[in-house]
């Protein structure tokens, strides 16, 4: 069984203010406890975290190991003050707050770095990413200084530009990577750059009427035609379904993003599965503090 490349404990796959509400007074332990022990039941034993502002991500790495789960995370992301991310991080002005931020990240455990350099994808409007990315300099600097402090750095990025900035800033792992063109996928190739797609948060929205439906179509189909090139250039796909996001529920979300993978694998699974091993074997060696 795959391990879930993408995921946040905190979220219940229905509704974000929903399950705030359940830790932002204290971690409801039991809470984390039975989706850990949903997991281990589904044959799950590997999970990567996308981390969260009220410690959930954090508890379940402590006690992961006593559901015979290899649990690793980032504690909280961090994302620049006024630019998207703090649903589920810290913020910084300046890059000696984003150094304490890094320390503060270590001190609580952290086994990686995930940093937030663009918007989310407008699922009212194909092409479309919400929010400005950060200028690559910046980029780049915030890279160089989780990577002096033994940290791999995972990324949460869309659009062309954005994504193609981050590789070149020595991202470890592009997270989501919503319109890339040809040449942002052959730049993975070349640089063994690991690429987490998560198709399931638009790909599970079609036929609800919660967006535009057509958007929702062109978005879901973008996506899974550039995990098809994707594959065929030899790119570290990794398997992770944005677990606990709207519409992706904790487990089941990991089987659909498998199907949206063996769709753009063309039902190959002998491919798809030898790319998806190849990847998450890369994730448990890298996304460890060294």
């Amino acid at each position: 069984m795959f391990g879930e490349c993408h995921g946040h404990i905190f979220m219940n796959g229905r509704n974000y203010k929903e399950a705030v509400e359940r830790h932002k007074n204290g971690v409801d332990r039991k809470l984390v406890e039975d989706c850990l022990e949903q997991y281990r039941k589904a044959g799950i034993t590997f999970i990567r975290e996308g981390g969260d502002r009220y410690g959930v991500s954090s508890y379940a790495a402590r006690i992961a190991a006593d559901h015979g789960i290899d649990y690793r995370s980032p504690v909280f992301a961090i994302h620049k003050k006024g630019h998207y991310g703090g649903i589920v991080g810290m913020e910084y002005e300046t890059l000696p707050q984003f150094a304490e931020l890094v320390k503060k990240a270590a001190g609580q455990g952290a086994d990686f770095i995930k940093l937030m350099f663009a918007g989310l994808l407008d699922f009212d409007a194909y092409g479309q990413v919400t929010g400005t990315a950060l200028e690559f300099s910046e980029m780049k600097e915030l890279v160089h200084i989780c990577h002096e402090e033994g940290f791999s750095v995972m990324v949460h990025v869309n659009g062309a530009e954005a994504v193609r900035n981050t590789v070149l800033s020595g991202a470890d792992s592009i997270e989501h990577g919503g319109y890339m063109t040809g040449g942002e996928l052959e730049l993975l190739a070349r640089t063994g750059t690991i690429w987490v797609p998560t198709v399931s948060p638009v790909g599970n929205l079609r036929g609800t009427g919660r967006f535009d439906e057509a958007s929702v179509e062109a978005i879901t189909a973008m996506q899974i035609s550039n995990v098809r090139k994707a594959l065929a250039l030899g790119v570290n796909v990794a398997l992770g379904s944005d677990a606990g996001a709207v519409l992706v529920p904790h487990c089941t979300g990991l089987s659909d993003e498998y199907g949206y993978m063996l769709e753009a694998a063309g039902g190959n699974r002998k491919l798809l599965d030898s790319v998806l091993s190849r990847s998450e074997a890369l994730i448990k060696e890298r996304f460890r503090r060294h």
